[in-house]
């Protein structure tokens, strides 16, 4: 990994920079409030960040969580077309970066052009990245632009759209996802882990398939999602290291939280093929292994690997939550940066 692309630790240093001497009464009131719109009991067609305020509460209680969240789905892109490499990057509804701090963490060269509708959160961005030292965020494009049915997006060849969905109506959210299938070669869009999140991830599945894309991750398949509707969800989970104004703004006492998010990755081109996602937590036993799987034949099974399996009950102990199963050999090519 090049020493100039974004960590997690990079963001939080320049988070504690910006954030240095917000009042945190003030910003204990605005989380509460976003916390209320990112769970869904207030749901809005309008901007959730209205001031500089909020801005930094959002920045602060959303950031470290959306970084690592959007990184997990990159990391299953790059898996996917691993000799792939976007030129331009649009980050729609982005806010104040995190979705694009983890691009410009998984490739050095993407142009990125960051779209929102609130013009304080877009500000914050700028100078965030700013702070950031790192060249591709600080060449960013950040334009002000209301996320609704008229959004017009220039063909690009990466599209994220991450945490935006649970803000527009339900033809927006229509109009948005089906702007993003028109203009890029790949589309990755993250909800919150709940099941209203999944239902909202499925929809955007069912649209980019209809527009000609093809699921890259976390599905194995195209096809129908297996899961009965109300019965289960599909997500994944992003540990995400706390500094201490992230543990102050969010009024917590552990180092860490896990983050849990639902997601879809569709692509234009032909992704490289799994033949299974691991969609829980692997369950380690005495001399055994528990995964639960989606395959590529639409089936959700349980696989229980032994010690007699060898190899592969070595790399099943090491399996997390998310991954492709059985593990994939890595291409023998020395483009793919892997």
């Amino acid at each position: 990994m090049n020493v100039t692309l974004p960590t997690a630790e990079t963001l939080r240093a320049a988070l504690a920079g910006l954030l240095d001497g917000l009042p945190p009464k003030q910003a204990a009131q605005a989380v509460d409030r976003l916390i209320a719109n990112y769970r869904g009991t207030t749901p809005t067609d309008a901007p959730l960040l209205r001031d500089r305020s909020d801005v930094a509460a959002y920045a602060a209680y959303r950031m470290p969580a959306t970084f690592e969240a959007v990184r997990s789905a990159l990391d299953a892109l790059r898996d996917a077309a691993p000799d792939w490499e976007p030129a331009t990057h649009t980050d729609v509804g982005g806010g104040t970066g995190a979705a694009s701090w983890a691009v410009a963490g998984a490739w050095e060269g993407p142009r990125t052009t960051v779209l929102d509708w609130a013009e304080p959160a877009l500000e914050l961005g700028r100078d965030l990245a700013a702070a950031s030292g790192v060249p591709g965020l600080r060449a960013a494009e950040w334009q002000r632009a209301r996320i609704g049915e008229d959004l017009a997006l220039d063909a690009t060849d990466l599209v994220t759209v991450s945490y935006v969905l649970n803000e527009l109506t339900p033809q927006a959210r229509t109009a948005l996802v089906d702007a993003t299938a028109r203009a890029a070669q790949a589309v990755v869009i993250v909800e919150p882990g709940t099941p209203d999140g999944y239902a909202r991830i499925i929809e955007a599945r069912d649209r980019l398939i209809a527009a000609g894309l093809t699921v890259a991750a976390p599905c194995p398949h195209s096809d129908a999602c297996p899961i009965e509707p109300g019965t289960d969800w599909c997500h994944f989970s992003a540990r995400v290291s706390r500094s201490s104004l992230h543990r102050k703004v969010k009024g917590g006492s552990l180092p860490y939280e896990d983050e849990k998010f639902s997601y879809v990755v569709a692509t234009r081109f032909t992704p490289r093929p799994v033949d299974a996602r691991i969609t829980r937590r692997p369950q380690i036993r005495k001399g055994q292994v528990l995964l639960e799987l989606c395959t590529r034949d639409e089936a959700l099974r349980r696989a229980t690997v032994t010690k007699r399996h060898g190899e592969l009950y070595r790399a099943a102990r090491d399996i997390d939550w998310g991954d492709a199963w059985p593990p994939q050999q890595e291409p023998e090519s020395p483009s793919s940066g892997r």
